[in-house]
């Protein structure tokens, strides 16, 4: 008697046990937190390529050139000196979109070297929550304050006067936090403000998931490319976009065999007339 009590009693423990394992599992897989950045769903599907017609026409005024702009968003992250490294290497210039999350404040300090390496530091998002940051133009532009704050110490913040939306210019994500008109406020407001926003006309898809290959994205960033006089490519350096650093020696060859001059983004403003 005592010994199937003994059993019912260890069985009961063992279900308890397993129930308690499985809400414990559950409980972790709902709490933990997203990754900060950009999603492909996310981003804008026909990005504003004003810039593009401008910085052809300031070309043409002197010696036509083929320029491109390499853009990276989302960073800095345990990544960015790798394509520190492979910028160095190549001998060309950057401009990184950078973001003070959580995730990623620990590696703010590499901004500095950024800095020092020549290339242009561009402000992108503190947050880049998407629902707190276009709940209102109030709400962006104090997050775009707390960025400037959290990266002084690495740049002179303000003197930063290029910036990226989170999506893009044209995003529709944003609508549903701060209705259908915050994108075309907010880029009144940017201009107002002596910023000057930019989108991208090639996109490697380095944000899109399932990890795509460096392959990929070289196609991709060619496939764009072709036939463009003037591009800025989007990509990200964040700690999950480990092909893109794979990739990214063969994209700069591939411009450099084209005949682009490499420049950045404040570089080609200055240009257009």
């Amino acid at each position: 008697m005592q010994t199937q009590e003994n059993t019912k009693s260890k069985r009961s423990f063992c279900l308890w046990l397993a129930a308690l394992s499985a809400v414990m599992v559950f409980g972790w897989s709902v709490t933990k937190p997203a990754a900060i950045g950009c999603n492909q769903s996310e981003l804008t599907t026909i990005p504003d390529a004003e810039f593009v017609p401008q910085a052809v026409a300031a070309a043409q005024q002197g010696d036509p050139e083929k320029l491109v702009c390499l853009t990276f968003d989302d960073g800095p992250s345990k990544n960015t000196p790798k394509v520190l490294d492979i910028l160095a290497e190549k001998k060309v210039p950057a401009t990184f979109f950078v973001i003070a999350a959580e995730n990623n404040e620990k590696f703010l300090p590499i901004i500095a070297d950024e800095v020092a390496a020549g290339h242009q530091i561009a402000l992108h998002s503190a947050s880049h929550e998407y629902k707190e940051i276009y709940q209102s133009p109030t709400a962006f532009w104090k997050d775009i304050d707390l960025l400037k704050e959290k990266i002084s110490p690495y740049v002179n913040a303000d003197q930063l006067t290029c910036l990226r939306f989170p999506g893009g210019s044209t995003n529709t994500v944003s609508h549903k936090y701060g209705g259908s008109d915050i994108m075309k406020i907010l880029k009144k407001q940017a201009e107002e403000k002596g910023y000057h926003w930019i989108d991208w006309n090639v996109c490697a898809g380095d944000a899109v998931g399932g990890h795509p290959s460096a392959n990929k994205l070289y196609n991709n960033v060619i496939r764009e490319a072709s036939g463009q006089s003037v591009c800025v490519v989007l990509m990200h350096d964040t700690a999950a976009t480990n092909t893109t650093i794979e990739a990214l020696p063969d994209i700069i060859d591939w411009f450099q065999s084209e005949g682009y001059r490499f420049c950045t983004v404040e570089d080609m403003l200055a240009a257009q007339p």
